[in-house]
């Protein structure tokens, strides 16, 4: 971004006042954000007694060597023991902790606190045997199955950090992880299911150990039965160590600042990013917001975050912090239309959720099949929605909001990233009016600001950098193994402030509440003028038509750069008709402006789109472009590319 600003084009006049009795039983009120502000350490302080600590710290926080934090300074704690063991030893180990469904119908297993300590303990005991000590590394490959959550604990438990990997990554993707961060076990299983098929996954670890050589033991599970390859030198099957393993385990406790996990996210050189969350404050974080965001009433709620175990969302908000408050949660091996289209509201209706966490890219998944199929469940259980992963658009919020919420509960629109660990940005479901779009502002604790690239905070109505200007506990430590490009890529573009850059652009509205527009790089410079492609594809979706839309910039001779735009119609609307394309270039001038009116509309049948819902624009891009489209062994489905390919070879849609 340049030093023009991004104008805020979109209005959004739309307010959802916090119901009366989640606002009157609200665990955070108004004034903690003042309490917060005025005096950060103590209130940061607060939060951690929500823990169980076996030394108490002697410092909140020491920033002296900044970027480089330490928070809960002296503090000893053992996570593994927070989640478990804790609320066992408080009487509660009768309580589920998780309500784990598989994707085959009538595959279920409920798991109280009491059977998942002594899960967890089995398994600390096993990886013990194996031979792995304190600091080693441990490699998690699962699916979504109940011993992805017991392995997790386990290393937390003996103090070695585990680095998941998404199930669905390749083998080289998976090599270039084990061989970061020296892997010394790996954890996986024979299969998974996915959308009614199992799925393989010792294959991919078999031939990742073909192209590293750290790996000494691989743990697996059976899940679906299907035959494996097997080494007897390195393979272990998990029902032969785990389950023969003693239930007798004394968690020890580490240092605050031990390395709890490392998870890799995407970098611009493509070598992924190993980004290092340690114990003390990633657990304070995590259980905090857990319990202020989501309005957590551990005694009466049932929770649901249908995020994978592979990305940080599914650390945070389905390990870490419901387990550290001791709550009661789902846990869904499938995908959201196996074996049936209203699979999800089904579960909802049969656990009574009461707090659901998605993400917006299966929200307007929803949207695009319409309302029919949630309207047959009962999901009047539910009293509070999140949204996570990317912004949401107005309209699939208001949609979230009145076709699952029945009109009564609130959206918490939540900004965070891996490198964050915990939510940052967020209404509070009992104080914040909703506005529809908007995360609003910061939690209590947390301090952000939209800022100029000279780093001068924007006037309401105007947009600019996101930035956070104060350290919080759960904050990324380094790059594992690389505390360079650590400091290059977070902490350089304000070193003078000492500000952490988020890589996102962001807008302060007229009351000044912030709109998170993505990427920076999904910023668009046409003739002059900055465009969000968040604004565009929110005022497409906008349309009665439209499910999803995606909005890249391309090279433009006249303008720098074109808008151009792939729509996906909503089942309803057909193909939506000779004129649905002038319709909608016609509908984005009206609800943004004649700059913002797309060259190109083409209407695809789906989105290019990674295994954790986000759209890759790069693809879209070389599509646009006329370029040959580039890597796609990250997408969930690599011939959606195809598709898209052979709908403009049969003519695409200009101006």
């Amino acid at each position: 971004m340049s030093d023009e600003t991004l104008s805020n084009l979109l209005k959004e006049d739309r307010r959802f006042e916090p119901p009366a009795e989640i606002a009157e039983h609200a665990n955070l009120k108004e004034e903690a954000y003042e309490r917060a502000a005025s005096d950060r350490d103590a209130f940061w302080a607060e939060q951690a007694e929500r823990l169980d600590w076996a030394e108490k710290w002697d410092r909140v926080l020491d920033w002296d060597d900044a970027p480089f934090a330490k928070w809960f300074v002296g503090g000893k704690l053992n996570a593994s023991y927070n989640c478990v063991d804790r609320h066992v030893e408080a009487g509660r180990g009768d309580k589920v902790a998780i309500h784990w469904v598989g994707e085959p119908l009538d595959d279920t297993r409920d798991i109280t606190y009491a059977q998942l300590k002594d899960e967890v303990s089995k398994a600390a005991n096993a990886l013990t045997e194996l031979g792995v000590q304190t600091g080693d590394r441990v490699a998690i490959y699962l699916p979504m199955i109940p011993e992805a959550v017991v392995a997790m604990l386990a290393c937390a438990r003996i103090g070695a950090p585990h680095t998941v990997v998404f199930g669905g990554f390749s083998a080289d993707a998976l090599a270039s992880r084990l061989d970061d961060c020296q892997a010394k076990v790996v954890i996986t299983s024979d299969g998974g299911y996915r959308r009614g098929a199992p799925s393989a996954l010792k294959p991919a670890v078999d031939e990742a150990r073909t192209k590293t050589d750290v790996v000494e033991k691989v743990l697996v599970v059976r899940r679906t039965g299907q035959d494996v390859d097997w080494d007897d030198a390195v393979d272990v099957w998990w029902h032969d160590a785990v389950d023969n393993a003693s239930a007798e385990h004394t968690p020890e406790a580490f240092d605050a600042e031990h390395p709890l996990y490392v998870m890799y996210t995407s970098g611009t050189t493509g070598k992924p990013k190993g980004i290092l969350h340690t114990t003390g404050g990633y657990l304070v974080g995590t259980s905090y917001t857990h319990w202020a965001v989501f309005d957590l009433k551990p005694e009466t709620d049932v929770y649901w975050c249908s995020a994978d175990i592979g990305w940080v969302t599914g650390h945070s908000y389905m390990v870490y912090g419901p387990l550290a408050n001791g709550a009661t949660q789902v846990m869904y091996e499938g995908t959201p239309d196996a074996p049936e289209r209203g699979r999800w509201w089904q579960i909802i209706q049969d656990y009574k959720v009461t707090i659901f966490y998605t993400a917006p890219t299966a929200i307007r998944s929803f949207m695009k099949q319409g309302r029919e199929i949630p309207d047959r469940f009962d999901m009047s259980s539910l009293r509070i929605l999140g949204s996570v992963g990317e912004p949401i658009n107005p309209e699939a919020y208001v949609w979230y909001r009145h076709v699952i919420g029945g009109d009564r509960t609130p959206v918490v629109d939540t900004w965070w990233q891996t490198e964050t660990g915990m939510i940052m940005i967020s209404p509070l479901p009992g104080v914040t009016h909703g506005k529809p779009g908007s995360a609003m502002i910061p939690i209590p604790g947390i301090s952000a600001d939209v800022v100029t690239e000279e780093g001068t905070s924007v006037p309401h109505g105007s947009g600019g950098y996101l930035v956070l200007t104060e350290p919080w506990p759960s904050m990324l430590r380094t790059i594992w193994g690389d505390d360079e490009r650590f400091k290059d890529t977070y902490w350089s573009k304000y070193a003078k402030e000492g500000w952490y850059f988020a890589g996102d652009g962001a807008k302060k509205d007229s009351d000044g509440d912030l709109w998170v527009l993505g990427r920076v790089d999904d910023v668009m410079n046409v003739s002059g003028h900055r465009l969000s492609t968040t604004e565009i594809e929110s005022a497409l979706v906008s349309h009665p038509k439209v499910a999803e839309a995606a909005v890249v910039g391309a090279k433009d001779e006249d303008t720098g750069q074109a808008v151009c735009a792939f729509v996906i119609l909503r089942e309803e609307a057909g193909d939506g008709g000779e004129d649905i394309v002038e319709e909608l270039r016609n509908h984005v001038r009206k609800e943004i402006g004649a700059i913002a009116k797309p060259r190109q509309i083409m209407i695809v049948p789906e989105l290019p789109k990674t295994r954790s819902g986000k759209i890759m624009r790069r693809l879209l891009r070389d599509v646009a472009e006329h370029r040959e489209v580039g890597d796609v062994t990250t997408l969930a489905d690599s011939t959606v590319m195809d598709l898209i390919k052979d709908k403009e070879s049969s003519g695409g849609t200009e101006e």
